[in-house]
C-alpha cells in the first residue's frame, strides 16, 4: 500500500492526463476543422494514449488499495493560430507533463516507495519520446513550412503516425 500523499499526488496526475487527453481532442477538431486530417487524426490518437495514461494510474492506485479521486478537468486553451502553434502548445504542455512525472518520481524517492518508483518509470521513458516525437514535427514544420505542399506532406506524415499510435494501442490493449 502507498501512503495517502502518493495517492493523492497519482490522483492529482490522472487529472493532468484527463486535461491532456481533452487537451489533444481539442487540438484535433481544430485541426479537422481546418482539412488537416491526418494532424487531426493523430491528436485523436494523442487523445487515446493520455487516456491510457490516465488508466493506468487509475489501476495502480485500485492495486495499491487506494482511493482514486476523480476531479473536474479544465477546459482546453482556447483557439490556436495555426498548425506551428498547435505543435508549440503541444511541446509546452508535454514539458510540464513531464516536470510533473519528474516530481512524482522524486516525490517516490523521498518516501522510498519502490513500488511506485518503479512503476513511474514507464512514464518517464514516455515522456522521452514525447517530447523527441513533438520536438521531430516542429522540426519538420520549421524546415518544410507550414503551408501549401510542405504542409500537406506533414500532415500526410501525421495521418501514417496516428495509424500506427492506433494500432500499437490496440495490441497493448489485448496484450493486457
Amino acid at each position: 500500500m502507498i501512503s495517502n500523499e502518493m495517492a493523492s499526488r497519482i490522483n492529482a496526475q490522472i487529472n493532468r492526463e484527463l486535461f491532456s487527453a481533452y487537451f489533444y481532442l481539442g487540438l484535433s477538431a481544430q485541426a479537422e476543422s481546418s482539412n488537416l486530417n491526418g494532424t487531426a487524426a493523430w491528436f485523436m490518437a494523442k487523445h487515446g494514449e493520455e487516456m491510457t495514461h490516465a488508466l493506468k494510474m487509475y489501476r495502480y492506485l485500485l492495486d495499491q488499495d487506494s482511493t482514486v479521486q476523480l476531479e473536474a478537468v479544465s477546459a482546453p486553451p482556447a483557439k490556436t493560430a495555426g498548425i506551428m502553434d498547435m505543435f508549440e502548445r503541444t511541446l509546452n504542455h508535454e514539458r510540464s507533463v513531464t516536470e510533473a512525472i519528474n516530481d512524482l518520481v522524486d516525490h517516490a524517492g523521498q518516501e522510498k516507495d519502490h513500488a511506485t518508483h518503479i512503476f513511474l518509470q514507464w512514464f518517464v521513458t514516455e515522456q522521452i519520446e514525447e517530447e523527441a516525437t513533438v520536438n521531430d514535427i516542429l522540426g519538420r514544420l520549421r524546415l518544410f513550412g507550414d503551408q501549401g505542399q510542405g504542409l500537406l506532406m506533414i500532415d500526410n506524415e501525421l495521418a501514417a503516425a496516428a495509424k500506427k499510435i492506433s494500432g500499437a494501442a490496440s495490441t497493448a490493449s489485448t496484450d493486457a
